[in-house]
């Protein structure tokens, strides 16, 4: 059976990897009584491992008492992940005082480059309209803790959601690294993606707008449709023309 500290580190970890969490879900996923999920939540809300943040019932317009969410801290985030961000931070300054930033953007590359790299050809197995989530899988296995949905704004697309980034402090002084990140992502699904929160920049996750392909690839054949044009016409005004002017 498990401690009362290493039952405690399962709640945490729960809502680290699932993001916020109510008590009745933490619950039903431990197999605890919502009485003894409670006393893990008020010890980790009371050492600043996790905070609360409230949200009102949906499909009532509002009515109701606002639901309580308990999702991570910087703090607990630090506990979990982040023991090298000061030698990291101190290599990366390093680097861009010795060669530039320039230097940093390069490594930032070619560290994403071996993620791509192994996630490229799990991705591209998968159907086109499938390829958002295999990526959300394929990160969650290397502890990004990452889920995909639908996007919430008008024009359809979907939200890739990373509720850990084991990289954020660094990343706060270094957005190099997130940089890299969302450039590799557009690659792998092969549509354009819009990085929209980062937890690097005190946002509760980092998340990222992915463009439906078929959108996509209509407003590039409008593109290249309206380049062709404008060439066309360009082309004509510029035409010598024969036989004498008036």
């Amino acid at each position: 059976m498990p401690s009362e500290r290493g039952t405690r580190a399962q709640v945490a970890r729960l809502i680290l990897e699932n993001g916020p969490m109510t008590a009745a879900a933490l619950s039903e996923r431990l197999g605890l009584t919502p009485a003894a999920v409670r006393r893990h939540l008020d010890a980790l809300l009371a050492e600043g491992m996790i905070e609360v943040r409230e949200a009102r019932p949906r499909g009532r317009r509002g009515r109701g008492r606002p639901a309580r969410f308990f999702a991570m801290a910087d703090a607990g985030r630090s506990t979990f992940y982040h023991a090298y961000d000061d030698l990291a931070a101190d290599a990366l300054r390093f680097l861009a005082d010795m060669f530039g930033e320039e230097a940093v953007t390069e490594f930032a590359r070619r560290q994403i480059a071996d993620l791509e790299r192994r996630y490229r050809p799990v991705v591209r197995r998968a159907p086109r309209h499938e390829q958002a989530r295999v990526l959300a899988e394929a990160l969650s296995a290397d502890g990004y803790a990452a889920s995909i949905g639908a996007a919430p704004a008008t024009g359809g697309g979907e939200q890739l959601c990373q509720h850990h980034c084991p990289v954020a402090h660094v990343a706060a002084e270094f957005p190099q690294l997130c940089e890299a990140e969302t450039e590799a992502f557009a690659r792998l699904l092969d549509t354009p993606v819009q990085r929209l929160a980062t937890i690097a920049h005190g946002d509760g996750v980092c998340t990222t707008h992915v463009t439906p392909p078929e959108l996509a690839k209509t407003s590039k054949t409008s593109n290249t449709a309206k380049t062709k044009t404008a060439k066309t016409t360009k082309a004509t005004r510029t035409s010598p023309t024969s036989g004498r002017t008036s």
